[in-house]
């Protein structure tokens, strides 16, 4: 079973940065697709980040609206890690952030990790 340990949590202030880390298990980490998704208060989980392998190119990046320009995705395959980099944080970015992995690169998401908290203060 692949596992998926976030880190990097914390709170932070509007208008600061932050970094989540995804340590993921895996002899195959390389070939996985992999997304950030995000569950606030109150509200549905919902789509963040996602860095997906193509035929057609070394890597695809996507983004939710809400994060376009201020969050990267990114990951070290020598370390079996793939990150989050928040900047300019806002108030309503809080939530729990979760990793996911689709190992069979179909489209859903079938390892999930436990998720780490983000609380940012206006």
């Amino acid at each position: 079973q692949v596992q998926l340990v976030e880190s990097g949590g914390g709170l932070v202030q509007a208008g600061g940065s932050l970094r989540l880390s995804c340590a993921a298990s895996g002899r195959t980490f390389s070939t996985y697709n992999m997304g950030w998704f995000r569950q606030a208060p109150g509200k549905e989980r919902e789509f963040v980040a996602r860095f997906s392998w193509s035929r057609w190119s070394d890597g695809n990046t996507y983004y939710a609206d809400s994060v376009k320009g201020r969050f990267t995705i990114s990951r070290d395959n020598a370390k079996n890690t793939v990150y989050l980099q928040m900047n300019s944080l806002k108030p309503e970015d809080t939530a729990v952030y979760y990793c996911a992995a689709d190992t069979k690169r179909v489209g859903t998401y079938d390892f999930w990790g436990q998720g780490t908290q983000v609380t940012v203060s206006s």
